[in-house]
């Protein structure tokens, strides 16, 4: 009696801490080519107004203007025209397909905010190793320790079939984004006046969960290895974070280092995440916002809301345009407006509020989940007072050399200051380059090697 009470207490810890996520083959069917969704589990069909078109396939090929790997990639829509435009007349006409931010913020500056809305680009494709590693991840995929872990996934979007609000968070934090890149990431903090600080920031970072032909088991429970140094400005300089991030936040959380110049020494640094501010943001972001969100989902509840036709940032390449110098998108109060692009896309809601036995700055977020490429794309921030504070929006292109979904901006707007901070820009730096860095690159011991040198 005493050995089945033990199975059956080890049996309810087992569903106390494993959330099943994963689909029947039945229902895994809809991702193939005859099915209803795309390989990455969003809506084929276009909308019944006409206004989001059906997926095709995404852009695949390059435009004439591109001029190899390596170079800027640019807009291979340069003829689209916007269809109109949003401002503070006519918010109230499309309050149905705009976030509380968005609202807040064409309110909030009547006279200089506006949304110039194109036609709708569904512009995303991944490798087909990709697609492949999707459809298997649909019946194998699970969520673990209440949703904050994901097993039996890897390279691939884990849960293309989404059915909790967990579920999208893991999408957008393990979409597909190439092997791995070093890229340059420009962070202007801007005033009230339109001043701003920038800092510059050269990061390193292999996708570990995406590599072709990778299995669960190889990851080691790390999905993601970032390396971040500081060139500018000089009271900065040389600042390094180092970041493995794993699938699995609650068995082994967030491994993180940072080396300061001024102690020549590379510690252990737990700070690196939630609600601390970020590298070099003025008070303006958390670490968690950098990408939309990262890091671990335990200090939230999270709540599905369903899908939305939302006018969102999409297909940014004039925002990614080295013609515009950084002090030509940065303004009062918001970037210059006639140079975003908006587009109608279905999103998934995810709601999320901070569970009573924990604390965050942001008591609730509520994020908008591109269906096509699971990028997070906008995010309302509330207070604790449940006072809208903060607004997000991602500007990303589709980089169609490398078929791949990439951020080419991040703002973040305090609409109770008036200020706000932009990160994730280089149009006056190099251009974002693939690169396949090997896993030792990002060892603390060899970081540490460089640090002396």
């Amino acid at each position: 009696m005493i050995r089945a009470m033990s199975r059956a207490a080890l049996a309810l810890l087992f569903v106390a801490t494993t959330a099943v996520a994963k689909v029947s083959p039945q229902e895994a069917a809809r991702l193939l080519p005859a099915g209803d969704l795309t390989p990455q589990g969003a809506e084929k069909a276009g909308n019944a107004a006409g206004t989001i078109p059906a997926w095709t396939g995404g852009l695949t090929t390059s435009p004439p203007c591109y001029k190899g790997i390596g170079t800027r990639v640019c807009d291979p829509f340069p003829d689209d025209k916007p269809l109109f435009e949003i401002g503070a007349a006519n918010v109230d006409k499309y309050k149905a397909n705009l976030s509380d931010g968005q609202i807040a913020m064409l309110k909030k500056y009547p006279n200089s905010y506006k949304m110039r809305v194109y036609p709708t680009r569904r512009t995303l494709s991944v490798p087909d190793f990709v697609n492949k590693a999707t459809y298997e991840n649909a019946t194998r995929s699970e969520l673990a320790e209440g949703g904050d872990a994901v097993v039996n996934a890897v390279t691939g979007t884990p849960f293309a079939i989404p059915k909790t609000g967990h579920e999208p968070i893991w999408n957008h934090k393990l979409r597909y984004r190439g092997v791995g890149a070093a890229r340059w990431n420009a962070q202007a903090a801007v005033t009230t006046t339109g001043d701003f600080n920038l800092v510059k920031l050269k990061e390193d970072v292999k996708f570990h969960y995406g590599d072709k032909g990778i299995k669960p088991e190889d990851l080691k429970n790390v999905a993601i290895y970032f390396l971040q140094v500081v060139t500018e400005p000089p009271r900065l300089a040389g600042t390094i974070t180092l970041v493995h991030e794993t699938m699995d936040q609650v068995k082994e959380p967030r491994r993180a280092w940072q080396y300061n110049p001024g102690q020549r020494r590379l510690r252990r640094a737990p700070n690196v995440g939630y609600d601390n501010p970020g590298t070099g943001s003025d008070g303006l972001r958390t670490n968690d916002q950098f990408d939309g969100l990262n890091g671990a989902l335990d200090r939230y509840n999270w709540k599905m809301v369903g899908k939305k036709e939302i006018y969102v940032p999409y297909n940014s390449y004039q925002l990614h345009s080295d013609k515009y110098k950084y002090k030509d998108i940065l303004k009062v109060g918001h970037m210059r407006q006639d140079i975003p692009r908006y587009e109608l896309h279905r999103v998934w809601v995810v709601d999320s509020e901070v569970k009573p036995t924990t604390t965050h700055i942001y008591k609730r977020r509520v994020f908008y989940i591109d269906e096509d490429s699971w990028t997070i794309v906008l995010v309302d921030c509330y207070d604790r007072r449940d006072q809208l504070w903060r607004w997000q929006e991602l500007h990303s292109v589709e980089a169609y050399d490398q078929q791949i979904m990439s951020a080419v901006a991040e703002s973040i707007y305090d609409l109770q200051s008036g200020r706000y901070i932009v990160l994730s820009m280089n149009n006056e730096e190099p251009e974002t380059v693939q690169r396949n860095f090997d896993v030792e690159y990002f060892n603390p011991a060899n970081v540490s090697k460089q640090t002396t040198k």
